[in-house]
């Protein structure tokens, strides 16, 4: 996704760290430059308040049950080794001998 114009952000870069940036969960120096380029940026504008929306529906509707450490762990492993390219086990991630379904494969 870009809008085709040049920008010091790359809009790879930042599609591929948003929800860090939505978390707070990096430095104040990089949020100052993904602001800059939500100002510049329409389409990674508009993809930021999609996934701002479906965050705070999430959050409404499921927010009350806490998560296990070691779930959260897992899920974060897969969404790594998804970002880096590397394959995925097919394997459902199992927390507590109850069955959760796999993280949503590319």
């Amino acid at each position: 996704m870009s809008c085709g114009e040049p920008h010091e952000t790359d809009c790879s870069e930042v599609l591929d760290h948003l929800y860090e940036f939505l978390d707070h969960e990096m430095p104040d120096s990089d949020c100052t430059k993904f602001e800059v380029h939500f100002e510049e940026c329409s389409p990674c504008l508009e993809k930021y308040g999609l996934e701002q929306a479906v965050k705070k529906l999430v959050k409404r509707c499921c927010g009350h049950d806490d998560v296990p450490s070691d779930l959260r762990a897992k899920v974060m492993g897969r969404i790594d080794l998804i970002r880096s390219g590397q394959a995925v086990p097919d394997e459902d991630v199992a927390v507590a001998g109850a069955e959760v379904p796999s993280v949503v494969k590319e």
